[in-house]
């Protein structure tokens, strides 16, 4: 006898109501602390490198530029994430760094919403990067920008997260 299998109930999506696309209502949602850790990384490829460590990229030091990038894009991600809510950041911050595997960019930011702040992390650490590509492209077109990730998030319904321990890279909020 074979059994007849019933197809699971399909959730209820968040982000769309009667199959058009919508913004989730937080109106009735209480301002808590939040705060958000992300990284990315910029590969370069021998020449970028070589431009950077001898200071000689014709557009300047694409590290400062980067980081000022990744400030403003962390307060601009409500305009670039079509469904994300706009977020008063209370904080941020964006370190850019040469490593031997890279330029590593990491970003915290911080706010007191009912929403949280992962959107604008992952917003932060991915412009500043495209900054690195910018400034460093005349020396290579061979960049990547790789590893754009969630290392941390704390605060609202869903909790804390931290990315798993023993991933390169792993970052606690501060």
């Amino acid at each position: 006898m074979s059994r007849e299998t019933r197809p699971e109930p399909t959730p209820e999506l968040t982000h769309f109501r009667d199959g058009l696309p919508r913004m989730v209502d937080v109106t009735g949602k209480v301002a808590t602390a939040r705060a958000a850790t992300a990284e990315a990384w910029v590969r370069l490829p021998a020449a970028a490198r070589a431009a950077l460590e001898a200071g000689t990229n014709p557009k300047g030091d694409p590290l400062i530029v980067a980081r000022l990038a990744g400030l403003a894009g962390s307060k601009r991600t409500a305009d670039l994430v079509t469904l994300c809510h706009p977020v008063p950041v209370t904080g941020a911050d964006v370190q850019v760094t040469l490593e031997p595997a890279g330029v590593r960019v990491l970003a915290t930011v911080r706010t007191t919403a009912p929403t949280g702040v992962e959107m604008e992390a992952l917003t932060a650490v991915t412009v500043a990067a495209l900054n690195v590509y910018d400034m460093l492209k005349a020396a290579s077109k061979a960049i990547e920008i790789t590893d754009v990730r969630l290392l941390a998030k704390s605060g609202g319904k869903s909790g804390d997260y931290s990315a798993p321990s023993g991933e390169a890279g792993t970052a606690a909020l501060e």
